[in-house]
């Protein structure tokens, strides 16, 4: 279906095809708003597709809802009684028979979150760690598996994997805000901000609140839980370990078990202290790799 988008109110007709790179100095929460961001980012969630959120609108249904509505949100996102609807509890199998829990905000939702991850993401993406490779556009899975093999044979032959137990769900939401104020001085985005991290979630037609946790299926989401582990990232490069990381995947490779066994420990300590986080003994494992 094509869209005409001069159809649709100020705030999503196209401006160019130019994409805005935000700085500081500026409203941040006025960029998120521009035409050109919030063009960018309907564009984006219609290319990514995906299934509809609770009130059951797909992409193709919201031009005409948004030349309907959008002047009403807007003016809710400006004057801050804009209330992101819950996202939708969907359940996915995985590769080891467990389930993937995932949480499908609105459409509506989902181009906000995508357009304020356009304006985040050049303020944070250039600090985070050179060993963090997901969620990144100049990082993949596989410059994560060329640094680890290089390490490997540096002698790091001892693999310390750490496995974060539901990480996405148990993200400590003060603390991931004030790693966000630490950077953003921009109070309506960042009450926006934890209004989708309170948003709740709909499961089996039951809605819940969410006192922790970061959805997976948000698009503002793989942003967020980089920003929550770069600590981590920054931590284990001022020990001078050899590590990847992908999303809440990552390895730690040393010379010994001895050794291995030690960070093992000593990270584990500082994932559930500095970052509230649980780590997963039973599947956290120091081992040889060949």
């Amino acid at each position: 279906m094509h869209f005409d988008r001069s159809l649709l109110p100020s705030g999503f007709a196209a401006i160019g095809h130019d994409i805005i790179t935000p700085t500081l100095h500026e409203n941040l929460f006025e960029q998120v708003l521009s035409p050109t961001n919030l063009d960018s980012a309907y564009k984006r969630v219609k290319a990514n597709k995906g299934s509809a959120g609770v009130d059951g609108m797909s992409i193709d249904d919201f031009p005409t809802y948004a030349r309907a509505n959008w002047e009403a949100i807007k003016a809710q996102l400006t004057n801050g009684t804009y209330r992101p609807q819950p996202v939708l509890r969907v359940e996915i199998p995985k590769l080891d028979g467990g389930k993937r829990l995932l949480g499908i905000p609105t459409i509506i939702d989902r181009i906000i979150q995508q357009a304020i991850h356009q304006v985040l993401n050049p303020i944070f993406d250039p600090e985070f760690s050179a060993y963090s490779f997901g969620f990144r556009s100049s990082r993949n899975a596989a410059q994560a598996v060329k640094h680890v093999q290089a390490c490997i044979k540096s002698g790091h032959k001892i693999a310390v994997d750490v496995d974060l137990s539901k990480f996405f769900d148990r993200v400590d939401h003060d603390l991931l805000m004030h790693k966000l104020g630490c950077r953003i001085n921009d109070k309506p985005l960042m009450q926006l901000i934890g209004k989708y991290l309170r948003a709740g979630i709909i499961d089996n037609g039951k809605r819940y609140q969410t006192r922790e946790g970061v959805p997976q299926g948000s698009p503002l989401s793989p942003l967020l839980s980089n920003i929550m582990l770069d600590e981590l990232d920054k931590t284990l490069e001022k020990r001078r370990h050899c590590f990847a990381r992908y999303a809440d995947d990552f390895t730690i490779l040393v010379k010994s078990h001895r050794a291995g066994q030690r960070v093992l420990m000593n990270i584990s300590v500082f994932l559930q202290r500095k970052l509230k986080l649980v780590v997963n003994e039973n599947k956290s494992r120091v081992g040889s790799v060949k």
